[in-house]
């Protein structure tokens, strides 16, 4: 029979190699999916800041230092930005939510006050551009600047600000789409599982997918802005095109309740629509023949004597 001293440490030593067998494991699951968050505010005092929300500050922040970086770089005022941002901002929140009360109703929390609830999530991002689209441009016309120089201006800074935002989905344990093992899985926890999917665990990433996409396409359009001769408004025709192809896949993967038609999700017909749009909007700025200046001119000449005379 061994000693009592060898027999301690031959249970100490199998004691350690458990603990690390065990931190191994647990370290492998960790690589092999993605962790879903503990929380998703923070507590100051009395006062509770959603994750959710304060990427949108981030990422509109951040909008605006790049928009006005580019716009200063075309021979623009740069408060001019912060002038549209006053007006835009609002209205980009209040048409997310119509769009999102539209096309996600059973999202909508059941309270009287649900239809505005933006801190629990639920901006979708058409309605927001479109909206702040429409405000943004009247405040640049008003101000006598170029409109679709602005908005090449700003396409870049928006896919940031949208990418930064999805970090928010990922703190509301939203925006995921079917099980998967892949390694990058997401870990739902339970009550934020749809109908139907309560027995699987992970699921598609589709956050990280469109942020990675985002941020990609705000490169590439920087990128053509320097390099290549694209006329305005080319860049902002490319985001809609480009991001709303990407929503085509990112919308085939999502799970969370949405409106159909047809078997399909209301959003991919939105997105089907847009890519079209913005393609054919791209290609008729690029190759659209300017208008002939020197015959307005002499129109405008004629007309003149003729009054004149």
């Amino acid at each position: 029979m061994a000693p009592r001293g060898v027999r301690l440490q031959s249970a100490v030593s199998a004691g350690c190699k458990a603990c690390v067998a065990q931190v191994a494991v647990t370290l492998q699951l960790m690589v092999l999916r993605i962790p879903s968050p503990p929380v998703s505010g923070l507590h100051i005092g009395s006062l509770d800041v959603h994750v959710y929300g304060l990427m949108y500050v981030i990422g509109i922040t951040l909008a605006i230092v790049i928009t006005r970086r580019r716009w200063q770089a075309v021979g623009g005022d740069p408060a001019l930005v912060g002038d549209v941002a006053v007006w835009a901002v609002p209205a980009g929140i209040i048409g997310g939510r119509i769009y999102f009360d539209i096309t996600t109703p059973k999202y909508i929390p059941h309270h009287w006050w649900g239809i505005f609830a933006v801190w629990d999530g639920g901006l979708g991002i058409w309605g927001g551009v479109a909206l702040a689209a429409v405000v943004g441009a009247w405040r640049v016309r008003r101000a006598g600047a170029d409109t679709v120089q602005f908005m090449d201006a700003v396409a870049p800074g928006l896919l940031v600000a949208q990418a930064i935002g999805r970090i928010g989905n990922y703190f509301n344990q939203e925006l995921f789409g079917g099980p998967t093992s892949l390694p990058w899985g997401l870990a739902i926890a339970p009550q934020f599982r749809p109908a139907g999917y309560k027995a699987f665990a992970t699921f598609q990433p589709t956050f990280l997918y469109e942020l990675i996409f985002d941020l990609t396409l705000a490169a590439v359009l920087v990128w053509l802005g320097h390099h290549r001769h694209i006329k305005a408004p080319g860049l902002f025709a490319l985001y809609v095109a480009g991001y709303s192809a990407f929503r085509i896949f990112e919308e085939a993967l999502r799970v969370d309740p949405s409106e159909h038609l047809l078997g399909l999700r209301l959003n991919t017909y939105v997105a089907s629509v847009l890519t079209l749009v913005g393609a054919v909007w791209f290609l008729r700025a690029q190759f659209s023949r300017p208008p002939d200046v020197s015959a307005e001119a002499a129109t405008e000449g004629g007309a003149r004597e003729i009054v004149g005379s």
